[in-house]
């Protein structure tokens, strides 16, 4: 927990909030920046003075700051009702609330059955909506892959993690976000083909590598696609 409440610092003339953890399992003063806070942790017997380590790494501060002021621009104003669109498969889908049996996605829209929606919300509707296609889509193209790449998985598991867009355990669980359905589909292909991959390799080596450059010869542009769209495949401030 932060040591007080939140203290302010000048740097290059621009005034910025931070917080001061102590922990004792810090061994060293650092400085932690993310898209929430600027957080300067010390060891529990530190005598840094937080404002001198904030301005003597001042000039790497403000760049990771104005990284992430740049990025919460970025972030899609999401609002759950009917009428509003999000992304499915990388294209606008509005979302329609009616009387059906189950919800769906067809003709460019998320049809949510009014039942759901009412004994729950559009927000839950929806996500659930999200994670049935998703389960369907992954098992689809990770069966295809692992077909074309002679390998074999254990599970999939829908996850949605801030951070990570997949991975696989030595088990041979695949863990997949489900907000990758916001995503076109190659994205979809490369992640599955790039968490396959690791049931030859576990490493990121060359091997690695060449392995997933011959089931997608353009995954440095699917990488940079998600490193520049990621803000696109937020469903809810709680994933930020």
């Amino acid at each position: 927990m932060p040591e007080a409440a939140p203290r302010e610092v000048d740097l290059f003339g621009e005034t910025v909030s931070y917080e001061v953890r102590r922990s004792d399992e810090a061994d060293d003063p650092r400085i932690d920046i993310d898209i929430h806070d600027v957080v300067v942790v010390l060891p529990r017997d530190s005598e840094t003075d937080p404002e001198e380590l904030l301005a003597e790494n001042a000039a790497w501060v403000m760049e990771k700051k104005q990284k992430y002021d740049s990025f919460r621009e970025t972030i899609p104003d999401r609002t759950f009702e009917a009428g509003a669109t999000f992304p499915y498969f990388g294209d606008p889908h509005e979302i329609v609330v009616e009387h059906r049996p189950a919800s769906t996605v067809e003709e460019g829209a998320f049809k949510l059955a009014r039942h759901h929606v009412e004994q729950t919300s559009v927000q839950r509707a929806l996500e659930t909506l999200y994670r049935r296609k998703a389960r369907e889509t992954f098992e689809e193209r990770a069966d295809h892959y692992a077909d074309e790449m002679c390998v074999e998985y254990k599970s999939i598991e829908l996850r949605n993690q801030r951070t990570r867009w997949g991975s696989c355990s030595t088990s041979g669980t695949l863990s997949l976000n489900w907000r990758l359905m916001m995503a076109p589909s190659e994205i979809i292909d490369y992640i599955v083909v790039h968490e396959l991959a690791h049931l030859r390799e576990p490493n990121h080596n060359g091997t690695f590598w060449s392995l997933v450059v011959e089931y997608d010869p353009e995954y440095k542009a699917r990488a940079e696609w998600l490193n520049e769209n990621s803000t696109q495949l937020i469903f809810t401030e709680d994933d930020l």
